[in-house]
């Protein structure tokens, strides 16, 4: 109970911990519409992925989450809409969204292309503290009713791809919604919201021996507070978090079997200086015949949290297809 009693604490309150509040993925290139509304219909056909998260094995109230993204391309490859589906759930708080992308994507030269991405959706937020097993009766951070709040939101994105080479920039949601009601009894100080996150991506693929073997190095970027000083309060301008980023070094092998490593740390050091890395990572997929892949991924966590924890895991599930033609496709590098 101190595990869940301290996560809920964490996802709650970001001046205390300056966390970020997105979920992350090992596989973040299998469920990119997640992030970027841009990236809707790049595989210039149907594409759908599911994918599954436990973080932090036998560490009781850990972050599991689900994702669903579905993509296609509509009009001659110029418009691409997609589908976000998102469940995480941390503790006794839950998350659950949707959210429609639409992105124009505009033609440079023979395979480079631009797109401008939207999405809008809404989100519900919900906790149930009777399920806390508080030391103090009175304890004013989870006093009053239950949460249960629809929050609306609208993102936007950039997405620019060639052949071997993409980039993207993006904040999935802008509106920044107070995930509690204001109330005289509780102090001012302890601040439950949601904040923008902001990503980058850039990565590619490299012919080692034609399509038999290629590289694909890979590098996100996640942000929070890089626009603090624009928000109302000196509370809400405090808002921060180390900028994150994950490296990926991937090889692919005739189209089929695709292998790699990662690595999880943040740019900034922390105040009391400790290590910032944050874990280790290996994952593999595997693409059927019939347009399947299927894909898993392990993170050998590098936090004093190892204590607690053999690591985290993902696994993943996606098809492609082209439904003008019927035709199943194979994967396009990213």
């Amino acid at each position: 109970m101190k595990n869940l009693l301290i996560l809920a604490f964490v996802v709650l309150y970001g001046t205390s911990v300056f966390g970020q509040q997105d979920p992350m993925f090992t596989k973040y290139m299998f469920n990119s519409l997640y992030y970027n509304p841009a990236y809707a219909g790049s595989h210039d056909h149907l594409s759908a992925a599911l994918l599954h998260r436990t973080q932090w094995i036998n560490f009781k109230g850990a972050p599991n989450t689900q994702t669903l993204t579905v993509h296609t391309p509509l009009r001659e490859n110029r418009v691409g809409v997609g589908l976000t589906l998102l469940h995480d759930q941390i503790g006794v708080t839950r998350t659950t969204s949707a959210n429609l992308a639409y992105a124009y994507r505009i033609p440079f030269g023979k395979k480079a292309k631009l797109a401008i991405g939207i999405q809008g959706g809404m989100t519900n937020y919900r906790a149930d503290w009777q399920k806390l097993n508080l030391e103090t009766d009175s304890d004013v951070a989870f006093m009053g009713d239950n949460p249960n709040k629809w929050l609306p939101n609208f993102g936007i994105g950039l997405y620019f791809s060639t052949e071997h080479f993409y980039t993207g920039l993006s904040s999935p949601h802008l509106i920044e919604h107070k995930l509690r009601d204001q109330s005289t009894s509780i102090e001012a100080s302890l601040i439950a919201q949601q904040y923008r996150h902001y990503y980058f991506t850039i990565g590619g693929a490299i012919p080692i021996k034609g399509d038999d073997i290629v590289f694909k190095p890979s590098l996100l970027l996640k942000n929070v507070g890089i626009d603090s000083k624009l928000r109302k309060t000196a509370d809400l301008q405090a808002i921060n978090a180390p900028t994150e980023f994950d490296i990926d070094l991937s090889v692919l092998f005739m189209n089929t079997i695709w292998v790699g490593t990662a690595f999880r740390s943040s740019i900034e050091k922390f105040s009391n200086n400790k290590s910032s890395f944050d874990s280790g990572d290996v994952w593999a997929s595997y693409n059927l015949r019939n347009g399947m892949r299927i894909g898993a991924a392990y993170d050998y966590t590098l936090t004093e949290i190892n204590k607690e924890t053999p690591g985290s895991f993902e696994v993943m599930l996606g098809y492609e297809l082209d439904f003008k033609t019927r035709r199943i496709e194979t994967p396009r590098y990213f």
